[in-house]
């Protein structure tokens, strides 16, 4: 149905603001009308239809970036940072898509369809965020049922948006009688009127009616009874619509109705039937509200409306049914190479053990993609059904994942439910028991101390699998633990094997932490040549495997910005501390080796430029550690050697160097439009608090506002 007069509005009128917002409920044609008007627009439309999936904002900012570059090719620079791991939404991804939105050479629209699916915060932060760098005369749409956590009311009030809702989309008699006429209902003028009126121009209802009317042969008569609320409208499709309908596409509608995409195949597998195919070939030419997906016909999905309407009847009718379909669905999910459609599919049957074996096969696939939003929801989901001490390998990877990613809170409780947990057999990396796995977090973790740390790490050494994921892990902890006991030359011996062992695998985290370690020993040996060879080749293996936003990859910036300094490359060194400063914040006592020897080498860059201000703030987070970590081996004596030095150094006013691991939190939330309490939710902390790191950000950068704040951190790397 043409929408003609609400084109022009939005071809007119709305122009002028960088943002149009759409809200209504299910079947008031919002997806049509933006259809509509990308044909007639003149620009070119970029297209991102939402789902649940998107509440990772990596996930959605990445079909965001591949909606853009269907229009105007971006910078594979852009792709690569939103494929890293670690890469930071407010400080790193939004301004990079922000500085494409602000720079097209030509006026574009970016269409987020269906945007109440994302309730996830930090991802509708992204889509605020964005709104701010639209360019004259191209526009961002935002189509929802009701208002997602956007800035509407900022947005209103400043005049940037242009809104339409139901009164907008709804239709009159004459669009009415047109849309029934198209849908093969032939009624008199006063009948159609009547339809109208007791539908409340709502097209989804007219549509349903029109259908109903249609299957019966009727005309007035066929629309007896209908109403426009959303319980009328369901009693009135399980009344008159359903059935008119023969048995066998009662049951293919409402069974397939658990489906978030149909394919003739997946169809077959939940129905335990055939002919599923020819069947979608039908319903899509009977225009019984089927969606193509693709140009092959392959892949269908139910208009929203329609879907709840049949799931409605499935769980009325066949109650018992729905999680045996939805395990179908996952079974054939797996099969078929579409491990993340069947986790969803597991999750939305609460099928804790079936989900609970998915993640544990596929999570670090999916983090190492950098959609640690994703798998972050399936651990915080399963432990919300205290199913990780019954699936324990599944609690030693969100234990790793949480240290790795700044969540020390998260990574004990994990760590402790693996401890408590159990998990027979084999395990996805082919090692023969769980207590390999177990030996891994201990070492990672080194809870217990340096001693412990070392047995842990040659228990795993010698149990794991020979291609198991871990073991490049395992002996970098090994020869961790024989740096901390003093043991230098051993160390070395042990990080070279780490090397060589995660090259094999390809597991570039341990190698890139291990090659920093040795760098570091090449430094206490004098052998800065050496150092600047090992730091390189470390930076190297940073970049190409897209770790530039990866916390551990922070102790090899550490030392190849000494190793510069060294050589007199000043800009060099600044911009590597500057990187290091950015991931800081996510190294916690979670790590602590790793935490309190990055500091310190951080610390002893600052020396080096005379920065004792730095230098102290390196010093005062190790302290903070090592309460908690006391056992640490050398570490403790090294941070009192240099605690001795800075005694007799004079520190300056402070400047970014003096950051603390809060304040730089805080830091890239700046950027966006949250308030004080707005980010002080996003990171559990107090307004007053946030307040407080505000002022102390704005003294060590000298500026006096959030904009200049974030403008003093662009120019010094630290966003």
């Amino acid at each position: 149905m043409p929408r003609t007069a609400l084109i022009a509005t939005l071809n007119g009128e709305a122009r002028a603001t960088p943002v149009v917002f759409l809200s209504a409920g299910a079947g008031w044609g919002k997806t049509t009308l933006l259809a509509q008007w990308a044909d007639e627009s003149g620009r070119p439309f970029a297209w991102v239809s939402v789902d649940e999936r998107d509440n990772d904002p990596i996930v959605l900012l990445t079909y965001v970036a591949a909606a853009l570059d269907r229009v105007a090719p971006l910078d594979p620079a852009v792709f690569e940072a939103l494929a890293s791991p670690g890469t930071s939404v407010e400080g790193a991804l939004v301004p990079r898509l922000g500085a494409v939105l602000a720079t097209l050479k030509e006026p574009i629209v970016l269409v987020l369809d269906d945007l109440h699916l994302v309730e996830n915060p930090r991802a509708l932060d992204a889509i605020a965020a964005l709104a701010r760098h639209v360019a004259e005369d191209s526009q961002l749409v935002l189509s929802a049922r009701g208002e997602p956590a956007v800035p509407l009311a900022v947005w209103r009030a400043r005049g940037l948006a242009f809104e339409v809702g139901p009164d907008d989309l709804r239709m009159d008699a004459d669009e009415s009688g047109r849309l029934l006429n198209a849908a093969g209902v032939e009624l008199a003028v006063g009948d159609v009127s009547e339809l109208a009126e007791r539908t409340e121009g709502w097209p989804g209802g007219l549509y349903l009616a029109a259908l109903s009317a249609r299957a019966r042969g009727q005309g007035h008569s066929g629309i007896d009874g209908f109403g426009g609320s959303d319980r009328a409208v369901v009693d009135y499709l399980r009344a008159e619509l359903l059935a008119c309908l023969p048995a066998d596409e009662i049951r293919f509608l409402t069974r397939t109705a658990v489906l978030e995409r149909m394919s003739g195949s997946l169809c077959d597998a939940v129905l335990e039937s055939t002919g599923s195919a020819q069947a979608l070939e039908s319903l899509e030419r009977s225009n019984l509200f089927l969606v193509p997906l693709d140009r092959e016909r392959q892949w269908y999905r139910y208009h929203h409306l329609f879907k709840e309407l049949l799931r409605s009847e499935l769980e009325r009718a066949e109650p018992e049914l729905v999680n045996e379909l939805l395990c179908r669905a996952a079974d054939w999910c797996v099969a078929n190479g579409q491990p993340e459609a069947a986790i969803g599919y597991a999750m939305e049957a609460g099928e804790t053990e079936r989900l609970a074996f998915l993640v544990e096969q596929h999570a670090q696939a999916v983090y190492q993609s950098g959609r640690v939003a994703t798998v972050g929801r399936w651990f915080e989901w399963l432990e919300h059904r205290q199913a990780l001490e019954r699936n324990a390998g599944v609690a030693v990877l969100g234990a790793m994942v949480a240290a790795i990613h700044g969540g020390p809170a998260a990574s004990d409780r994990w760590a402790d439910a693996a401890e408590n947990g159990v998990r027979e057999g084999v395990l996805p990396d082919g090692s023969p028991s769980i207590d390999s796995w177990l030996a891994v977090l201990r070492a990672v973790r080194c809870r217990s101390g340096a001693a412990r740390m070392c047995q842990d790490a040659a228990i795993a050494a010698e149990s794991l699998a020979r291609r198991s994921q871990f073991r490049s892990t395992a002996l970098l902890c090994l020869g961790l633990a024989r740096w901390l006991s003093g043991e230098s030359e051993e160390a070395d011996d042990l990080f070279a094997d780490a090397v060589e062992e995660g090259l094999e695998l390809e597991a570039s985290e341990p190698v890139v932490v291990a090659l920093g370690e040795r760098a570091a020993l090449a430094i206490e040996r004098g052998a800065w040549v050496d150092a600047e060879t090992l730091s390189g080749r470390a930076l190297t293996i940073v970049r190409h495997a897209r770790m530039t936003e990866y916390p551990t990859s922070i102790l090899a910036c550490a030392v190849a910005a000494r190793v510069a300094l060294h050589r007199g490359r000043a800009a060099q060194a600044g911009e590597l501390m500057a990187r290091a400063q950015r991931l800081r914040p996510r190294l916690t006592y979670a790590l602590p080796h790793l935490a309190v020897q990055t500091r310190l080498e951080l610390a002893r860059a600052c020396l080096t430029l005379a920065d004792a201000a730095g230098a102290w703030t390196m010093l005062r987070e190790v302290d903070a550690i090592l309460r908690r970590q006391p056992d640490l081996g050398r570490l403790p004596a090294e941070v009192e050697e240099l605690r001795s030095s800075l005694k007799t150094m004079h520190a300056h006013a402070p400047g970014a160097s003096t950051l603390t691991a809060a304040e730089l939190r805080v830091l890239p939330l700046l950027s966006t439009h949250l308030s004080f309490r707005e980010i002080g939710d996003r990171v559990y902390l107090s307004r007053h608090t946030v307040k407080s790191h505000a002022a102390a950000i704005y003294r060590k950068l000298n500026v006096s506002s959030r904009d200049g704040a974030v403008e003093r951190a662009r120019e010094l790397g630290l966003l």
